[in-house]
């Protein structure tokens, strides 16, 4: 396991204050993705899934005749397609898309867009003046998450204890579909009760649909390894800071070299909206 290592003790400056300030009231604007992969309510679910894992991102807006009317993501393709036993070269992307769209605007303060973002359990489209200008996911919140009390809770209160897993002999397609079955989007990847690495949703689009690669080699080969720790109570916001330097969106938390849970991009979003 890799240990995140712990924030030193700081002395902010006047200017150190006024950044701080200015992070709690950014806008969505801000932070949104303004570039929007788009597909088609008719385009097969295979195709869908190899453009998401190209781009190494999680959902698609769906366009039907100039206009967005939904959503798909590599949530649908777990839950729906590979747990629901659907065929991914047959089922189009109109059959398991999510609709209507949430909507926000680009002037909403990130906080309020958590919080409808944990409301309104989805992603995020931001419109301006009647066409989509970008999106909103828990990656991009937690990556300008601000330094304020609102995230000075501890990881504890938000994180889960019982963490899924998978035996390092299981196959992709096994692991793919457990997830499906449990909504969860990874699970650790063990060898005789220790853990190995960790298996995501990003890793079965980027690694295996993305490239067509059968769904029958063993999770361990696909598994992101060393883990990435963090120690038990620290601030939603460290946690945060340090997923996004490390370009993850879970992080496994320990006390005294012992797994105690796992905390996810969505649990900081949930624990900030509060």
């Amino acid at each position: 396991m890799v240990a995140a290592e712990k924030p030193g003790i700081e002395f902010p400056s006047v200017l150190d204050r006024a950044y701080k300030e200015y992070k709690r009231h950014l806008k969505v604007e801000d932070i949104m993705s303004r570039e929007v992969a788009i597909t088609t309510p008719d385009t097969i679910m295979a195709d869908a899934a190899k453009q998401m894992g190209e781009k190494h991102i999680g959902s698609l807006i769906v366009m039907q005749y100039g206009t967005p009317i939904g959503i798909v993501t590599e949530r649908d393709l777990l839950s729906k397609i590979l747990a629901g036993g659907l065929d991914i070269g047959a089922t189009k992307v109109s059959h398991v898309m999510s609709y209507p769209l949430i909507k926000i605007c680009p002037d909403l303060e990130i906080r309020e867009a958590a919080r409808t973002m944990i409301r309104r359990k989805g992603r995020l489209a931001v419109f301006q003046c009647g066409d989509i200008a970008g999106v909103i996911t828990a990656s991009d919140l937690i990556r300008e998450m601000p330094d304020a009390p609102e995230t000075s809770l501890t990881v504890d209160e938000f994180m889960t204890r019982d963490v899924k897993s998978i035996g390092e002999d299981e196959t992709v397609e096994e692991a793919a579909r457990l997830m499906g079955r449990e909504r969860i989007g990874s699970l650790l990847v063990m060898r005789d009760d220790h853990p190995l690495g960790i298996f995501t949703e990003r890793d079965l689009l980027t690694t295996f649909l993305a490239r067509d690669r059968p769904l029958d080699a063993p999770v361990s080969m696909a598994s992101s390894s060393p883990l990435i720790t963090a120690p038990a109570g620290i601030s939603i916001h460290a946690a945060a800071k340090t997923m996004a330097s490390r370009h993850i969106r879970r992080l496994i938390l320990t006390k005294n070299k012992t797994m105690e849970g796992i905390i996810t991009a969505r649990d900081l979003v949930e624990a900030y909206a509060r």
